[in-house]
């Protein structure tokens, strides 16, 4: 195993042992619950979105595996104090890099997110590290409508 493989394995094992923006994800504007049926890992992420369109809060709770406990945790740190039209390019930049089961190399912008990139290959555990970064889009749509 690589040293850039144990290093994505401790980001990943560091974001579930202290989760960043836990919390009480029905205290923000906007929530959304996203459910995993296929393993049962559930999230319900809260944003609240400022009158210029910046993320300024973001909690979410949650129970599942380590990479989508980790996942939420990662996304928070990077997307709390983001535009939304950043938030935004920041979900399809990741969604991608999942998709591409590695063929697509993060960039410098995902931050900690690139570790999840070998997570790609498994296609079972894609919905798993997606899991909040899809319940934050459907808050940021949210927000966007009102």
């Amino acid at each position: 195993m690589s040293d850039l493989d144990d290093l994505y394995r401790e980001v990943i094992l560091d974001h579930n042992r202290t989760p960043q923006g836990k919390g009480d994800p029905h205290a923000e504007a906007h929530s959304h619950h996203e459910l995993n049926p296929s393993c049962g890992d559930e999230i319900t992420l809260g944003a609240t979105v400022d009158e210029a369109g910046t993320i300024s809060s973001l909690h979410w709770e949650g129970q599942g595996c380590s990479i989508s406990m980790a996942s939420a945790s990662v996304m928070s740190a990077l997307l709390t104090g983001a535009s939304r039209d950043d938030a935004f390019a920041r979900i399809e930049e990741f969604r991608e890099m999942l998709r591409s089961r590695g063929a697509v190399e993060p960039t410098e912008e995902l931050e900690d997110a690139a570790a999840f990139q070998g997570v790609g290959k498994y296609v079972m555990r894609i919905k798993c590290a997606m899991l909040g970064w899809v319940a934050l889009e459907a808050c940021l749509k949210e927000s966007a409508a009102a």
